[in-house]
Formats: C-alpha cells, structure tokens, sequence
C-alpha cells in the first residue's frame, strides 16, 4: 500500500521565488501535486515551518577524508603535504570501519539537508592491493551506509592507476588500483543499482589513469549512460606534469580521449586556460566547485563564471568535509569571485541554490531531484527562518538569507523521497551522529 503524505511548507522557494503557504502532497516518495496560496495546514499535514528548499545535492564527497578534520589544519604545508596525512587514514581502512565512519559522515549530510551525495570512490582492496572475498566491499559499505543514513547515493567508482605519468602506484596508491582499466570496468560491472543507489564512473586525474586507458573508463560510463566524474586541474604541478609528458593540458588530453561531454563533471577546475575553458564549456561538460576544500588546500579560485558563460553546469560539493555545509559551499562561490574580481553579483541566490539542488542531482545522474515539483523525487530540506542568523530579513528574501546568511546549523528538517530523516534537528535514524563520528574516527586513529 502506498504512503501518502502532505507536507506544509510554510514557505518555499520555488525557483526562482518564494512563496507563503505552499501544500506538497507526496506518494511512493515522489512529489503528486504542489499547492500554492494554501494559507494554513491541511488536516493531518506534516509542518515544515521555516524556508523549504529542493534536497540539497552534495555533488563530491570522500566520506573517509571527515577523519581529517582538525588533524590537517595543523601547521602549514600544501596539498602535496597533506596528501601524506591522507594516505595514513586510507591505510587503516576496512569494509568495518569504512561502513561506520561513511553513516556517520552520510548522517552529518543529512543533518546538513543533503538528500543525495555523490561519493567519489577509491579505495577499492586491502592495503597490499589484494582484493577483498568480494571485490567491491568496499563500495557495498559506503552503499549500504547511505541506506542507514536515509540518504541517496550515486557511487562514483573510481579508476587510479597510477602515482604519475609513467609511473607505478606507490605503496599507499595499492589498494586504490585494479591494475588495468579493463580490470577496472569488470570489477564494476558487478556493482548493482537500487532504489536508493546508482552506479557512476570517475577518472581520478589524468595522472593516476595512463592516457591510453581513459577512453575505456568513458566508454565504460557511456553504454551506462551514467556520470562520469573527474578531477581536473586543482594543481598546477598536475598541469605542468601533463604537458611534459604529453604536450598538452589535462582538458585536451581528456578531450582528445572522448572523456567530455554532458555526463562528465570535471571537479575542482581550477587552473584553466582560454582554450580549455572552451573545451569544457562548449561540450556541456559540468563544473564541480569545493570551495572550502579549495581553499583549506590552498588550491586557487576557479573561473566558474566563466566556464558557466561558456555552457558548463556548476554543481557543489564538500569534497574533504573540512565542513560539511552545501550552503557555505554555494555562499563560498559568490564571495570568493568577489574577492577575486572586486565586484559584486556574479550569481543571484536562486543560481547558487540551483547549483546546491538540481544541477548537482543531475550531475550525479539523479535528474528528477533537485525541484520542488510534480513528479521529482520527494526531498525537502528546511532552513529555520528564526535562528541568531536568519532572524530579521523578509520572508520573501528567503534565498538570500539561506545563502548569505544560514549555515547547516540552521537546517530543521531534512525529507528524503518523503521520508523524513531529520526532525527538529534531529537525525531519525543515527541517534547521535556526534559519537557516532567521534567512534568512527577514533577507530582509525587506533
């Protein structure tokens, strides 16, 4: 028998507005029918009472990188620095352990008002490269923890090949490398979608997949029509590195390899040229912005108006989880270019929101997520309207209060495909997601 609800928003934003009183009735966790002008709650609605926005999409995530938090923001060094610490944490990995840290992190998402997360997948065997009894435990654990956390899920299984160009996996790569991009694409095949799940492909960087073998990673993603992420450009040692060994940037050669086009997002983006600007743009292929990544790293600022003007999509993501919050990622974007640029404006609140729901469901192959409408996926996520924070502007200044001002610690309720998992600020189904956390790291510090 079908559940059906109705849920009273007492205000929604509706892009590219927001609107008083709105009544969303939901069946089979999609959305039937929205309602506008309904002034009060109908008999036995559940009250959402602040701003409900679409779910938010968290568009890049490695869940195992939360255990970091605070460790790397000791000291100085540079990504390069703490890729080492990072390679200490994946060391320690089990399906076990992987399983509980992932809810936990999955759960913090939830709490935040992120409905689905697109999980950027590498470590795949034990730590000498051999695989486990069943060759994709690894993803299975950050699968079934998704599920535990109520949240949705598009397993971006990654390929990672190699430690450079030409070179062989180092010692902490071995456990992220299938060898061969062929025995890549067959372990894969294996992954099964459900309700909850997809199954989408990622390039680690055109340094950890030899150039010969990315065309069978995109043809992999293509007879699946499923996404197909990348990570491109965040260094420049990564873009001089290409162009020694192969003359050309990483946009060309992943060009020039069929690896672009509107299924692929290329995150990060950061250090680009006219030309491959163009390049990403003029193939629809997508841009994943982590801007509290980006600068904890000490990355750069990427050209997101400009790969925007030139017909790439932007999506969020929080990447190495310094924070978890999709609003600050979507508020970073916007204050960041104007620190870059010294001018205001380069987005509305409704394009960063955009970026923060739909554009990132369907960049992660989800695309009827994302909008609060007739017959998309039932996911609501509620931004209290009363906190120190947003107390004070109009209600239909809405959007701009959750973008320039909210923070995930004003998110009340979070629905995923009408299942309500967080409530008055309380996750439903991880009673406490702090200890949770705190065991979950803990049991890698060990």
């Amino acid at each position: 028998m079908t559940t059906r609800t109705t849920y009273w928003l007492e205000y929604a934003w509706l892009d590219p507005h927001v609107q008083p009183g709105v009544a969303v009735e939901v069946a089979g966790g999609r959305i039937t029918a929205v309602r506008t002008e309904v002034p009060a709650p109908p008999p036995g609605a559940e009250v959402l009472r602040g701003l409900t926005l679409p779910g938010l999409a968290n568009a890049h995530s490695h869940a195992f990188h939360r255990a970091l938090r605070g460790t790397v923001q000791v000291g100085s060094g540079t990504f390069w620095t703490w890729r080492d610490v990072m390679y200490g944490f994946a060391d320690r990995l089990t399906p076990e352990t992987y399983h509980a840290l992932a809810r936990a992190v999955y759960a913090e998402m939830a709490l935040a008002g992120v409905a689905c997360v697109g999980e950027f997948h590498y470590v795949h065997h034990a730590p000498d490269g051999t695989p486990y009894a069943d060759p994709n435990a690894m993803g299975e654990a950050l699968i079934a923890a998704a599920a535990d956390a109520g949240i949705r899920i598009t397993l971006l299984d990654t390929a990672y090949l190699s430690a450079g160009f030409g070179e062989p996996p180092n010692a902490h790569q071995r456990r992220f490398s299938d060898g061969s991009a062929e025995a890549w694409a067959e372990r894969c095949a294996v992954l099964k979608e459900r309700d909850h799940a997809r199954i989408g492909a990622a390039i680690h960087s055109v340094r950890a997949v030899p150039a010969g073998q990315l065309a069978t990673v995109a043809q992999w993603a293509d007879e699946r029509r499923a996404p197909l992420h990348v990570h491109l450009s965040e260094q420049t040692a990564e873009n001089d590195a290409c162009l020694a060994a192969h003359g050309c940037t990483p946009t060309r050669l992943l060009a020039d390899h069929g690896v672009l086009g509107p299924r692929t997002t290329g995150v990060h983006n950061t250090h680009l040229t006219d030309e491959d600007i163009a390049l990403i743009g003029g193939s629809g292929t997508g841009t994943c912005m982590c801007p509290t990544t980006e600068r904890d790293l000490a990355d750069g600022i990427g050209p997101a108006v400009a790969l925007q003007k030139q017909g790439s999509p932007l999506s969020l993501g929080s990447d190495s989880h310094a924070v978890i919050d999709l609003l600050e990622e979507a508020r970073a974007m916007e204050l960041d270019e104007r620190l870059r640029t010294r001018t205001r404006g380069h987005w509305t609140a409704a394009a960063l929101l955009r970026a923060a729901s739909a554009d990132g469901h369907a960049a992660l192959g989800w695309d009827d997520a994302g909008t609060i409408g007739t017959g998309m996926f039932a996911d609501l996520t509620t931004i209290a309207l009363d906190s120190v924070r947003t107390a004070g502007p109009l209600p239909r200044l809405g959007a701009e209060t959750a973008v320039f001002a909210a923070t995930a610690a004003d998110v009340r309720h979070t629905v995923v495909g009408g299942r309500h998992v967080v409530r008055d600020g309380a996750h439903t189904l991880v009673p406490d997601v702090p200890q949770a956390l705190a065991r979950a790291v803990e049991a890698l510090r060990a």
